[in-house]
């Protein structure tokens, strides 16, 4: 008869070094559509229809968002975590992070009544982030969090963001990509809020690798909308004649 060996739990900084190896090498910003689109060789259509089909998953967050808060038992908790809420549908509606993407959208000449339907999000990318929210619905508040943590890389992402598109996207106006500048300082506190709550009610190894499954897996979302989007609208060259950006 034999007893299984029980693996201590990681200390707190091996812990957060796990989850930021296993977020910086799966994170999208290596998708060779973020790749074309920070070296400017996307064509307008192509930029208009990321900007589209990623509007969907901007909607999922509030709920995925929603979800976690029904989780959890402690107020001090949702106080914290409703903020993320406010962020993207606002209070009154008006500057939240919704807003802030048809204003994108706007910028990118896409009709903004069109964008905010969905009518025109391919198949592929609405199942990607459905399965975000039905990953949130169906794990353990601490895995739920965890999934958030792509978060982590964010700000830099949005940073390089900003600065491509100015380089590369003269036509789009720089108060278009308001969504994005606003991103870098509360993905960073969202985040440090984030990895502080995993960390603290991770407590053995098992739920430590079901957290780093969980970002595994909303990482693997990120790219299969990614590939979607870059199916439909680069291979095969969608579009005009010569559209094609590689």
């Amino acid at each position: 008869m034999t007893t299984e060996t029980i693996r201590p739990p990681l200390t707190r900084d091996d812990f957060i070094a796990w989850v930021r190896r296993e977020g910086e090498q799966r994170y999208h910003d290596h998708h060779r559509y973020h790749v074309l689109m920070h070296e400017g060789r996307l064509t307008r259509v192509q930029l208009q229809q990321w900007v589209l089909n990623r509007y969907y998953y901007q909607t999922r967050i509030p709920i995925k968002d929603a979800l976690i808060l029904s989780k959890s038992d402690d107020s001090a908790f949702r106080r914290m975590w409703i903020r993320r809420i406010r962020d993207h549908d606002g209070d009154e509606g008006g500057e939240a992070g919704l807003e802030l993407w048809l204003r994108l959208a706007d910028g990118v000449g896409l009709d903004r009544a069109e964008v905010a339907s969905c009518r025109s999000v391919l198949p592929g990318v609405r199942f990607a982030c459905d399965a975000y929210v039905d990953l949130v619905r169906e794990r353990s508040l601490v895995e739920a969090v965890a999934s958030s943590l792509t978060e982590f890389f964010a700000p830099d992402l949005m940073s390089k963001r900003v600065l491509a598109w100015e380089k590369h996207y003269p036509w789009v106006s720089a108060d278009m990509l308001a969504y994005f500048r606003s991103r870098v300082p509360r993905a960073r506190r969202d985040s440090e809020e984030a990895i502080d709550f995993v960390v603290r009610h991770a407590t053995t190894f098992e739920t430590q690798e079901r957290c780093v499954a969980a970002l595994i897996r909303k990482t693997e979302i990120l790219w299969h909308l990614l590939d979607c989007t870059f199916a439909a609208y680069i291979e095969p060259a969608w579009g005009p004649a010569g559209a094609r950006a590689t």
